[in-house]
């Protein structure tokens, strides 16, 4: 008998599904947005509407600037994945309240799976949203999910850059080198 797959796999296949728009040489990302058992919103990386995206242009801008990822992403052609989701869902005039996002990544290059979490940007218009839960597939092929009330209590606590599942290692390094050298208290 064949196995049903869970509502968490159902969903980030249908984000794996969308993701397959996306227009960035770097990620394949795709996001849905749930609420009520239902999909309202769906994004993908992509150029802003009826604007030349970097498959159109033949080349990504990062990459001709050597800019690493998770970085200077005022810089690229596209708009993040969780960013048109919630675009979309305003565009459509679907409150997001209560909802869940679902976020599939891989890289298109290698044909990997990533970590599909969401960079600080995305994570502050998540909260702003008022979304309640973001599920996303992993490297592994596994899936983590967080709740938004945590991101708020550690950001409450701590710092963003102190945050642990995107940037906390790099910046928690060089927030100690600052500290060494009497920047910070």
């Amino acid at each position: 008998m064949k196995k049903r797959p869970s509502k968490e796999e159902y969903y980030l296949n249908i984000a794996k599904e969308v993701a397959r728009r996306s227009t960035c040489f770097r990620r394949r990302i795709g996001a849905i947005i749930i609420r009520d058992d239902q999909i309202i919103a769906t994004g993908y990386v992509g150029a802003p509407r009826k604007t030349k995206d970097s498959f159109e242009h033949g080349f990504c801008l990062r990459d001709k600037q050597n800019i690493p990822h998770g970085q200077r992403y005022e810089l690229c052609r596209s708009v993040h994945a969780e960013q048109n989701a919630i675009i979309n869902a305003a565009r459509a005039g679907v409150s997001l309240l209560n909802g869940h996002m679902y976020i599939y990544g891989e890289d298109p290059r290698e044909g990997k799976l990533i970590d599909a979490f969401p960079c600080f940007i995305c994570k502050k218009m998540i909260i702003n949203a008022g979304l309640d839960q973001v599920i996303c597939s992993t490297r592994y092929g596994k899936i983590k999910a967080f709740k938004i009330v945590d991101w708020i209590r550690e950001w409450q606590k701590k710092d963003i850059i102190d945050d642990t599942h995107q940037y906390g290692a790099r910046f928690k390094e060089a927030k100690k080198q600052r500290q060494d050298r009497g920047y910070l208290r």
